[in-house]
């Protein structure tokens, strides 16, 4: 049996879920995922425990906040006037808006409280500080090339 090794090409199935259950993300709401390892096209914590693993093998995977989307970040939560938005713009509590920052590029932050005067955006990942669990199956392994 072939087992995934940095460089492989993998192919997985996969259910994420938080600590409540929640699914958050799901291949079955897509196609599988495929990926090199050592690439740095998933999370790094994810790609070693796919290391060792061969073609039908399933494994539970749980990444801290730290290996997966990082801590909440207090500094990614900003507070600005109402009259930075133009005139009559309708703004709600969850509405995803790109910011653009003064010589910088636009990000894409949520209104998460809102008045008159102020708009309060918050920048992190929305899964930032969660711990997640993947329940992954690898369905394919190739090997690198020469």
């Amino acid at each position: 049996m072939t087992l995934a090794q940095n460089g492989s090409s993998v192919t997985i199935s996969y259910i994420g879920t938080l600590d409540n259950g929640r699914i958050f993300d799901s291949t079955e709401q897509h196609s599988p995922l495929t990926f090199t390892i050592g690439a740095n096209q998933v999370f790094p914590a994810l790609e070693r425990s796919i290391i060792g693993m061969g073609s039908g093998e399933v494994k539970n995977v749980v990444l801290t906040a730290e290996e997966a989307y990082g801590p909440r970040r207090s500094e990614n939560i900003i507070t600005v006037g109402r009259g930075m938005f133009p005139a009559g713009k309708e703004i709600v509590i969850g509405q995803k808006l790109s910011i653009e920052f003064a010589g910088k590029a636009s990000r894409v932050m949520a209104v998460i409280a809102l008045n008159e005067n102020e708009v309060t955006l918050d920048g992190n990942h929305p899964l930032a500080g969660c711990e997640l669990t993947f329940a992954v199956k690898l369905e394919r392994v190739e090997q690198p090339q020469g």
